[in-house]
């Protein structure tokens, strides 16, 4: 993925303004930044190679399984405005709900630019690549997921239905964009806003632990940011549930700039991993790169196992003159052996909560953050509701219409290995 090069000259709306506490504050204008071209490709390329290895021996399911049909939604009742983003099976859209009214007793849809329906995220799969790519119960998995975490800090799931060919899931939409697009533009945080979205993060996957499910796939592309300014975690294809220790899980999975060394070495993985790739993003917030980062990805590999950082004295720490509070906590997480990493023990996130870094700041506070009463070091100005300027152009000059065809969803179901995916949350939640 290029740098989008984004700017406040760029900005019509100049809209696009982190609150730094004054110049000195920030290192590089935005739009500067280490990243070198193919970071985000090579990025996505591990994911794709990994995900065919990932926990493919329990992907191989029956095919006698009886689909669900829905009968509340339909791809027809949303209209596809922008392409936000697109992975290896299938895509994101921005979408509006179609409102209906009754009108002398006939249905009738709300004209075509009629604005007062909900917007969402939309993530449509194509069950033949899931299949191909021994995705299906990686999809099973973040379907169940979605379902059971309801948390102001993950992205939220309104509804789930299917037609012959694709799964979707309707999804909070976030127009703040990737946590990433800031790091790209910004290069690096005050030590101020990147503990502000590390306690986003760090309640996130508080909450995953306490359900035992270990994430997996922690980077900035992952977390999203709201239209309230704060941060959410998306994107469940990778997660693992029912993981209660450190070394349950034994798959190679996740994106290689945070993976955990006990994963590359294939020591069996857990809650612990999570912590390891949340300390490789406050790394990166406050530096620009991941700590261990190389272009050449077996020298990435190499530095994760091997390579000793000494936090007190690392040369990109010193250079943005971060604190001695937030290295300590590097120190400590960043750790290659997960049984002494902070978050391994029994108490998990409150380990991480409890460190200096965050009790010991006179700006920070978790319950502010905990009741989202605080004001984020950034809100979304957005000139109308459906603002993609914070989406990478790439995916937002898209044709949202272009592999969208509503026609002939309606035929009947074959049976396959998605019964039960279909879920409307509001009509379960009144039951």
């Amino acid at each position: 993925m290029e740098d989008n090069n984004y700017n406040h000259d760029d900005n019509q709306n100049g809209s696009f303004e982190m609150v730094f506490e004054d110049e000195e504050d920030r290192s590089d204008e935005p739009g500067s930044n280490q990243y070198q071209d193919g970071i985000i490709r090579e990025a996505y390329i591990g994911d794709e190679e990994q995900k065919e290895d990932c926990d493919s021996q329990e992907d191989d399911f029956p095919m006698d399984d009886v689909m669900k049909t829905s009968t509340k939604h339909t791809p027809e009742d949303f209209k596809h405005i922008h392409v936000i983003g697109k992975g290896s099976y299938g895509k994101v859209y921005l979408v509006r709900k179609i409102v209906h009214t009754e009108d002398s007793n006939q249905l009738s849809v709300q004209p075509s630019d009629d604005t007062t329906g909900e917007l969402y995220a939309m993530k449509v799969l194509k069950k033949e690549d899931l299949r191909a790519r021994k995705q299906v119960e990686h999809t099973k998995s973040e379907r169940r997921i979605l379902e059971k975490i309801n948390h102001p800090f993950i992205v939220g799931l309104h509804c789930a239905f299917q037609t012959p060919e694709k799964l979707y899931f309707v999804l909070d939409y976030c127009p703040g964009g990737e946590l990433f697009f800031y790091i790209q533009n910004f290069h690096n945080f005050p030590e101020k806003i990147a503990r502000f979205y590390a306690s986003n993060i760090l309640l996130g996957l508080e909450e995953l632990h306490r359900n035992n499910i270990v994430y997996r796939d922690l980077k900035p592309e992952n977390v999203l940011i709201g239209k309230d300014g704060y941060a959410k975690i998306t994107d469940f294809g990778l997660s693992k549930e029912n993981i209660q220790g450190n070394q349950q899980a034994t798959s190679f999975c996740g994106t290689p700039e945070y993976l955990a060394p006990e994963t590359l070495m294939r020591k069996g993985t857990g809650k612990a991993a999570d912590w390891w790739s949340f300390g490789s993003i406050v790394y990166e917030m406050l530096t620009g790169l991941p700590p261990y980062y190389d272009q050449n990805k077996q020298a990435l590999y190499d530095n994760i196992k091997n390579k000793d950082i000494d936090f007190f004295n690392d040369e990109e720490l010193n250079d943005k003159n971060v604190s001695d509070q937030a290295k300590d906590l590097l120190s400590k997480i960043l750790i290659k052996d997960p049984t002494k990493r902070l978050g391994a023990g029994e108490k998990d996130a409150e380990e991480i909560k409890d460190h200096p870094w965050f009790t010991e700041s006179s700006e920070f506070e978790w319950e502010t953050i905990i009741n989202k009463s605080g004001k984020p070091p950034y809100i979304p100005n957005l000139s109308k509701d459906d603002d993609v300027d914070h989406f990478d152009e790439q995916f937002t000059k898209l044709d949202p219409h272009g592999s969208f065809n509503p026609r002939g969803t309606q035929k009947k179901l074959s049976e396959d290995q998605w019964s039960d995916f279909d879920l409307d949350v509001e009509e379960d939640s009144d039951e």
